[in-house]
């Protein structure tokens, strides 16, 4: 399995749908790298060559922030908002939906099981 970014992408599946393995990288970032790299976006990793993997690599890792880079950006940003006090810090730190859905009936993921709940965990 090759190694871009930190990340081991599967050797079976199209070059455009493996590289979505890795953190901030989507189907269309993948297909542009590729189109950049002059690959073919259908074309198995398996059958990619070393020079074609490492063009990739250089790609991704000099011109994109994904992975490690990206999750702290994430994580300083929920953060400042949260120091900062603003509306969406405040839910974040509340534990609630942040981007103003209706939180009576749903929500559910964000606020967890409900208090009291019987229901067995798998």
């Amino acid at each position: 399995m090759p190694k871009i970014a930190g990340v081991d992408i599967p050797e079976r599946k199209p070059v455009d749908v493996a590289l979505t393995y890795i953190f901030g990288v989507g189907r269309t970032l993948a297909q542009k790298v590729c189109t950049q790299a002059g690959i073919d976006w259908f074309k198995k990793v398996k059958d990619l060559t070393e020079e074609e993997i490492n063009r990739l690599r250089q790609i991704i890792e000099k011109e994109h922030v994904v992975e490690g880079e990206l999750r702290k950006q994430v994580r300083n940003n929920i953060k400042r908002l949260m120091d900062i006090g603003c509306y969406r810090g405040l839910r974040h730190r509340m534990g609630l939906p942040v981007r103003g859905q209706k939180t009576r009936s749903n929500a559910r993921t964000r606020k967890g099981p409900r208090p009291g709940s019987l229901r067995k965990k798998k």
